[in-house]
């Protein structure tokens, strides 16, 4: 079975081998068994429904929550001369007619579809008959499937409904698909969808090209302009605002300062969010901003930075949206800047919500363990990678706490405090109790649980209620305590807790320094801006490849990053090929491009060749 699939590997999608889980998963879903794919954002994930899609008799039909995802994997596959189409709402009836009788027909191999158009009686209906009457149905791929989880952050209660597909259709094979889940938000994506059976993939989830970056703000608008000045002067990105309002008033202050900057958010008009989420994905060096309405199903590749003016809700939002940067693999930023007007209006924001209570306190918990990773002082990819459950050896060299390791103080009695509270309370209460108990406040709770008798009992009068709560978070974020998200969100010990009770291990918190104001040069600025290309920035070659690649584009109405990624033209670059069969090893050039810009690039080569000799 694998020799065709790394045939078709080769030749459709050009690639010379699997990465990481690909291979083990494409054998899995061809041989008609379900698989449930956590893998990161860039990681690879299209292809683990793609390629069984090819080699399985049949159509696959691919589940999707956005209308602009569905658009640009169709877009995708079309230029890889394979049989694609999407039935959403941007179709009229003609345009669905057609789809609806080329999917009969057998002329399709992938039908991407909307949750809520495939629980339609008659489109379930139009299933039983494909696999009936018609060609049949390869496999059903959920994708985006933390959708289910109610205590996600992308809930869609349609994808609840999407059990159907395994009653109606128990013989398909099913794979869903996500880039986000914790352990919680995986065990209700199992059974939501009925999934108990299904083979887990669980890759790592570490974006090495990430370089983290948290800063407190300090006039966060003159922060942001001296981050892109001195790293991304001419790169596509995305900054990130909590609302409408602030969305706009970037924008527009961006704007006019000089950079090509575009607001989103779902208040806009629609003509003109279309319009500025096609200028974003089909041009060069155009920066978004937007609020967390814009992202999900972005597969732009070279998206160079994403920023963050206020906190995201979760380490999972926050997670899910840096991750949108260096998807091609390449050198990226997530630079964040936050301060406690943030936190205050985020948890304001959290209780003037209509969510049940419950929802509430989960929310705010996850809202502390973004604020723990923001004020740890451990290596940043360490923290996010034990939030879901992955060791990382720490050190990455790629965020700030690593590279600049910022002012500490010794914290281990306060640790040993906080701990030992959690401990002689029972393990089972919040943050804002067991403050209460440290700084000896005689509330009806304390004294209701007899905490006023616990020998814990105001022995933290020393720090004040804003300093504890930061040493809960950066408790949590070390992974010396955890959060009982299922059982009311009290806090319990960690193995790791062990020695620092026992007084074996130091611990040290943050001490945020002052921000530094300083003006960066322009030969600084070029400087940092070509170091993410390691200095092709400035080549007339790279320029002319990149030329050439908008060019086509153009002409056919289609994002650039269709046509070749960035880490493809860069592998052109490196290596020059001067023929077509030197060209079909790069890596991303697969058969259909060759025959269709093979020529085109070889001719910018030779052209460049003859200028050099000349």
């Amino acid at each position: 079975m694998m020799a065709p699939a790394r045939q078709l590997l080769h030749d459709i999608f050009g690639y010379s081998a699997f990465r990481g889980a690909q291979q083990a998963i494409v054998e899995h879903v061809a041989a008609g068994g379900d698989a449930l794919v956590l893998m990161p954002t860039g990681g690879g994930k299209s292809l683990c429904y793609q390629l069984p899609a090819l080699m399985r008799e049949g159509v696959a039909i691919v589940v999707s929550p956005l209308i602009a995802l569905m658009q640009d994997q169709v877009d995708a596959l079309t230029q890889l001369d394979v049989q694609a189409a999407f039935l959403n709402s941007s179709l009229d009836a003609d345009a669905a007619r057609e789809v609806t009788g080329r999917l009969l027909r057998g002329d399709l191999k992938i039908l991407y579809v909307a949750p809520e158009r495939l629980l339609m009686p008659g489109f379930l209906t139009l299933l039983d008959q494909l696999q009936s009457e018609g060609p049949g149905i390869a496999l059903f791929a959920i994708d985006e499937a933390h959708c289910v989880s109610q205590w996600g952050h992308d809930f869609r209660p349609e994808y609840r409904q999407l059990t159907v597909l395994h009653e109606r259709f128990a013989k398909v094979p099913r794979i869903a698909l996500t880039a986000t889940a914790d352990a919680p938000t995986r065990n209700e994506i199992i059974e939501r969808l009925a999934l108990e059976d299904a083979q887990q993939f669980v890759s790592s989830f570490d974006r090495a090209n990430i370089r983290y970056r948290v800063t407190q703000k300090n006039n966060a608008r003159s922060q942001l302009e001296a981050f892109l000045e001195r790293e991304h002067p001419n790169d596509a990105g995305i900054v990130y605002c909590l609302s409408r309002r602030k969305v706009e008033e970037t924008a527009e202050w961006l704007h006019s300062r000089g950079w090509d900057a575009l607001p989103y958010h779902a208040g806009l008009d629609p003509a003109i969010r279309n319009a500025n989420q096609r200028r974003f994905l089909r041009e060069e060096g155009v920066i978004m901003v937007a609020t967390v309405a814009f992202g999900m199903g972005i597969d732009k590749p070279n998206v160079r930075f994403v920023a963050h003016l206020d906190l995201p809700k979760s380490m999972e939002g926050y997670y899910q949206e840096t991750g949108r940067a260096g998807r091609d693999g390449l050198p990226a930023n997530a630079w964040m800047a936050y301060g406690l007007g943030d936190v205050v209006s985020m948890r304001q924001m959290l209780d003037a919500g209509d969510a049940p209570e419950d929802r509430k306190r989960v929310e705010r918990q996850k809202l502390d363990a973004l604020l723990g990773f923001c004020e740890s002082t451990a290596c940043r990819h360490q923290t996010i990678l034990r939030y879901f459950g992955e060791e990382h050896p720490g050190n990455c060299g790629q965020c700030d706490n690593c590279l600049e390791p910022v002012e500490t103080w010794d914290g281990t009695e306060a640790a040993r405090m906080a701990l030992s509270c959690v401990y002689r309370t029972g393990q089972r209460f919040g943050v804002v109790h067991l403050i209460e108990v440290l700084l000896g406040k005689q509330t009806e709770k304390v004294e209701q649980f007899g905490h006023h008798l616990l020998t814990t009992f105001g022995i933290g009068k020393s720090l004040a209620q804003p300093q504890w709560s930061s040493v809960f978070r950066q408790l949590v974020a070390a992974g010396l305590l955890e959060t009982d998200i299922e059982h009311y969100g009290g806090l319990r010990l960690t193995e790791a807790a062990r020695p620092v009770l026992r007084g074996e291990q130091p611990v040290w918190f943050r001490h945020d320094p002052e921000v530094s104001r300083r003006k960066v040069s322009k030969a600084e600025r070029a400087a940092r801006a070509r170091e993410g290309y390691e200095g092709v920035g400035d080549d007339p070659l790279w320029q002319a490849l990149r030329a050439r690649r908008m060019e086509l584009a153009r002409d056919q109405g289609v994002p650039p990053y269709v046509i070749f990624h960035d880490s493809t033209l860069l592998e052109i670059l490196n290596q020059r090929p001067q023929t077509l069969d030197q060209l079909g090893r790069i890596t991303g050039v697969g058969q259909a491009k060759l025959a269709r810009y093979g020529d085109d690039f070889l001719k910018v080569l030779e052209d460049a060749a003859n200028g050099s000799a000349g």
